[in-house]
């Protein structure tokens, strides 16, 4: 039945690394009549040239190892983390710039715009006349893209985890954390609920819990837990910061399922002044989403075609993503002040993660590199058949209400909804939404409107592939399917 094209988000996610490592797994749930087609976009992983701020790794490496506090850390964070942002734009600016006047510099033509076009001629290529796609995240703002741009070219797609696009494109979104505190909540419950033999964190009251929470925050703001060289994974002395707890608790909303767990455990082990089960579930060990400082060096040091130890191969490209991200959005120049009000917003709306989600607008601080050719909407189009929009009850970066924006563009489209917490469906495993996922590839069903699917799992419950297989080897190997992409890495977050 032809191609399915994924985007795994971001933006700077390599479809190259999520085809090689997952593609039986999309494929399990679209049918195995589909081929699973993936590209890295431009400037990213495999593609070339690829966008990289330094010319020498080991400064990006030097520069990225610099720790930024959060930005309501202490006072003056917010000064300090806005000076460190303005200087890796101008660091950007001097290696993506023209060096004369008839080139115009490779970070002139990395827009989401000239990406959507890139997936067009691929498809072309490939024998298609119509697309079929599986967008996550970031890779839903650019399946908005290419309806509104060709949406006689949509055959089938599959918004998943959706990036509200007017804002985003507008570059000061306000609106993607409305749901964060929802699943801090949901931390607490289900914490309280699976008691203390599932949850090391466990209270008997929700409201317990969450003090617990703040009063190690307070202690670990004054008094960061040291962790010596001897019992350090590196070897070296690491402190375990306000920041870098905070940092933690906002990467574990992604993936409730895979993470709170170990969450527990962690925040449990540092009121004991015990810093290393933080810093195991900092590294690659558990395979954490977001933590930059384990991941930096990979992402843009890495080499998908022809990975080695040293140069291994990396989901996501985080100079490319910055630069997508920023020429989509636009050159971010509030001054210090206004940015400080801007975080202020996003705390009010966020206590859990207003702070932190608040430097994806940083990133693009005194940008001054400007995509040649840029979309900036309306997002909207009469596509060849109506587009399935996914989200999760509670979504810490792309909120039910980014679906039910982007949606209204698009006439006869349909919003499934998954009773889940975190980011996209595949952070709440669903057989209810998988199949109405393939049903839909398949043979362009589309369930009813205001359909709800129930995920198979609630956080801190043992997952266990193997209890499908009295039902049918089908659900069983969908189960599978979806355990494996529940694990997979989340790169970037779309906003």
């Amino acid at each position: 039945m032809g191609p399915v094209f994924i985007n795994p988000g971001g933006p700077g996610g390599s479809g190259v690394w999520f085809v090689k490592h997952l593609g039986p797994y999309y494929q399990s749930v679209v049918g195995k009549n589909h081929d699973i087609i993936s590209f890295d976009p431009r400037g990213v992983g495999a593609s070339t040239p690829r966008i990289t701020c330094w010319e020498d790794m080991q400064d990006s490496k030097i520069w990225n190892f610099k720790d930024v506090d959060v930005l309501d850390a202490h006072p003056g964070s917010v000064y300090d983390a806005y000076a460190h942002a303005a200087a890796s734009s101008q660091q950007c600016a001097s290696t993506l710039q023209p060096s004369t006047e008839s080139d115009l510099g490779v970070g002139s033509f990395v827009s989401t715009a000239s990406v959507a076009r890139d997936m067009l001629e691929i498809m072309t290529k490939v024998g298609e006349e119509k697309l079929k796609y599986w967008g996550f995240s970031y890779g839903t703002y650019l399946g908005a893209t290419f309806a509104a741009m060709y949406p006689d070219k949509v055959a089938r797609m599959v918004n998943d985890g959706n990036v509200d696009a007017v804002e985003y494109s507008a570059g000061r979104a306000i609106h993607f954390i409305q749901d964060a505190d929802t699943i801090m909540a949901a931390f607490y419950h289900f914490c309280r609920v699976a008691g203390q033999e599932l949850c090391a964190f466990h209270m008997d009251a929700e409201k317990d819990i969450e003090a617990r929470l703040q009063q190690l925050l307070e202690k670990i703001r004054k008094n960061p837990v040291v962790v010596p060289g001897s019992s350090s994974p590196s070897g070296r002395p690491q402190i375990v910061s306000y920041s870098k707890v905070q940092r933690m608790i906002g990467s574990t909303l992604y993936r409730p399922l895979v993470m709170f767990p170990a969450l527990a455990n962690a925040l449990a082990a540092l009121e004991k002044g015990d810093g290393t089960v933080f810093l195991e579930l900092a590294t690659q060990k558990f395979d954490d989403p977001l933590l930059c400082e384990n991941r930096c060096g990979a992402q843009d040091g890495g080499d998908p075609i022809d990975p080695t130890p040293e140069t291994p191969e990396a989901e996501g490209s985080e100079d490319g993503g910055t630069t997508i991200l920023c020429s989509d959005g636009g050159w971010m120049n509030d001054t210090v002040d206004e940015f400080a009000a801007y975080v202020d917003e996003l705390m009010i709306r966020s206590k859990s993660v207003g702070a932190i989600m608040a430097e994806m607008r940083l990133e693009c601080v005194h940008w001054s590199v400007q995509a040649k050719w840029k979309f900036d909407g309306p997002f909207e189009g009469n596509t060849s058949h109506p587009i399935l929009f996914i989200a999760n009850k509670a979504d810490n970066v792309t909120p039910l209400r980014s679906a039910q924006a982007n949606a209204k563009g698009f006439p006869n489209s349909v919003i499934l909804v998954q009773n889940g917490y975190g980011h996209t469906s595949l952070s709440a495993p669903s057989k209810c939404t998988a199949k109405t996922i393939r049903a839909y590839f398949q043979g362009g069903i589309l369930p009813a409107p205001e359909t709800v699917c129930e995920p198979d799992l609630t956080p801190f419950e043992p997952y266990n592939v193997t209890s499908s297989i009295a039902e049918s080897c089908g659900d069983h190997e969908l189960d599978v399917a979806l355990f494996e992409l529940m694990k997979a890495p989340v790169v970037g977050a779309g906003a």
